[in-house]
């Protein structure tokens, strides 16, 4: 039995074919097959039906496939070990985190590492929407802060790290804000909304409290959206980390709109399962994740 068996069989039952497995491992399909073929002599039964036109898990097979999964798992964790045993400092370690969240925690975090690993050239990017999971999937990111939102879960390695709430608002002067009653998405249509554009390419996407057939001005950027509000130019929603002093001072103000409370969203720290952690990459997420249980911005 072998570590490269194991994978095989995991491929197949994700990907739910042989043909699927072997693209996932860049290999034949006559070589994803040899090893299942192996793997099943060598233990002595059968692992997967092949009577389907999907190969199924026999009875046998299901409680050997749970204990291959931790077992793969606990490998992986083992290999990346020993890498940053041995490793050198990387060149450069890149993260992406939403704009939505502070950057604070994550600049004191970064802080630390500099001076520990001054040689190693830190990339901070903040992503809009989808940005950072793109930036994930094409290996521009070593690790990102975002939502599960289209995230393939079982590529990659999340931790629960914050939650953030988004809140519709508008300055006090503004026609939809003169009155505590709610509003209807009919009333709100004719009132522009300010939304942020989505900073990837559109290789995937994300559209979050959208007003359905309303007007629309889109920026680039939360700050650029928050100056348009506070000038009494249109509505829309705002992380309240971000505008504590203007609610509380009375230059914004919270709007009640049919369909759009306050939201919610959970942020969690997130890194390819299968990529080659170097040394600074992994004392960051660990040092991000140790912070993960004090965080929170609301």
């Amino acid at each position: 039995m072998t570590y490269e068996q194991l994978l095989a069989l995991q491929a197949i039952v994700r990907e739910g074919t042989f043909r699927g497995a072997a693209e996932r491992l860049h290999k034949s399909q006559s070589a994803v097959s040899h090893m299942l073929k192996k793997l099943e002599e060598d233990i002595g039964f059968l692992l997967l039906s092949r009577e389907a036109y999907r190969p199924q898990l026999t009875a046998e097979g299901e409680i050997f496939y749970r204990q291959a999964t931790r077992a793969i798992e606990q490998m992986q964790q083992l290999r990346t070990t020993a890498q940053n045993l041995t490793a050198k400092h990387e060149a450069s370690v890149s993260l992406a985190v939403t704009a939505t969240y502070p950057l604070s925690p994550v600049l004191n975090v970064i802080g630390q590492i500099r001076k520990e690993y001054p040689a190693t050239d830190i990339k901070l990017s903040r992503e809009n929407m989808a940005g950072p999971l793109e930036r994930l999937l094409a290996q521009q990111a070593d690790i990102i802060i975002a939502t599960m939102d289209g995230i393939p879960v079982d590529q990659v390695e999340a931790i629960s790290f914050a939650s953030v709430t988004i809140m519709p608002v508008a300055h006090p002067d503004f026609e939809a804000a003169q009155s505590p009653q709610m509003k209807s998405i009919q009333d709100m249509q004719r009132h522009t909304q300010i939304i942020v554009a989505d900073s990837s390419s559109g290789t995937v996407s994300q559209s979050r409290d959208l007003l359905p057939g309303g007007l629309r001005w889109t920026v680039s950027d939360f700050a650029a959206k928050k100056e348009i509000l506070l000038a009494g130019q249109g509505w829309g929603g705002l992380p309240t980390h971000m505008i504590d002093a203007e609610l509380a001072n009375g230059s914004l103000v919270p709007l009640n709109v049919e369909g759009y409370p306050p939201r919610h969203s959970q942020l969690y720290l997130i890194r390819r399962r299968n990529s080659d952690s170097g040394i600074v990459s992994q004392a960051i997420w660990q040092q991000l994740s140790e912070k993960s249980t004090h965080t929170a911005a609301s």
